[in-house]
């Protein structure tokens, strides 16, 4: 499948169903929400998948990305679509492993951006926030991007998370949280 990102770049995907790769009408509409704020930021690109949205916040001028996913497959894509996209001194960093595990190694950084998408039906919706929240991954003046299907879950405040935004896609739904 050949996926377009910002500046009509072309990046690799993994063949089959492994991953699900944010449609492109979900990604331009989270970049146009955020207009104007990732030059220079630090995001998080949680179950990435293909990388496509650390791509996207590479492209638009994000100044570290880091992503944690679980196939060593997707992982490999993912570096190689970063490398691809990254300009001069952008850093870019993939974890592999399990997202719940590895939250716990960022413990101390902090994050402008984070963007969560996980298999819908995995259950880590409640563990991998609760993490986000206790670790204080999130920058205080942050945004935490939640994708999801509302079959699966549904978007409420959380301990140390507000919910400030939501939005609706067809079948994938967002939801915006900061501290």
């Amino acid at each position: 499948m050949a996926l377009r990102i910002y500046g009509n770049r072309l990046l690799k995907t993994l063949p089959g169903d492994k991953t699900r790769p944010t449609t492109g009408r979900v990604r331009e509409a989270i970049f146009n929400i955020c207009q104007g704020a990732i030059a220079g930021t630090r995001w998080l690109d949680l179950c990435a998948g293909n990388g496509s949205m650390g791509a996207e916040a590479l492209c638009r001028g994000a100044g570290a990305v880091v992503g944690i996913e679980q196939s060593g497959q997707a992982c490999q894509v993912i570096r190689h679509n970063w490398q691809m996209v990254a300009q001069g001194d952008q850093r870019h960093q993939v974890i592999r492993g399990d997202v719940r595990t590895k939250l716990a190694g960022l413990v101390g950084q902090q994050f402008d951006y984070i963007y969560f998408d996980p298999p819908y039906g995995s259950g880590l919706y409640g563990p991998v926030l609760g993490a986000i929240a206790r670790y204080q991954l999130l920058h205080p003046n942050g945004t935490l991007i939640v994708e999801h299907s509302p079959d699966q879950w549904q978007a409420t405040d959380l301990p140390g998370l507000m919910l400030f935004r939501q939005k609706a896609y067809g079948h994938t739904h967002l939801a915006f949280y900061t501290l």
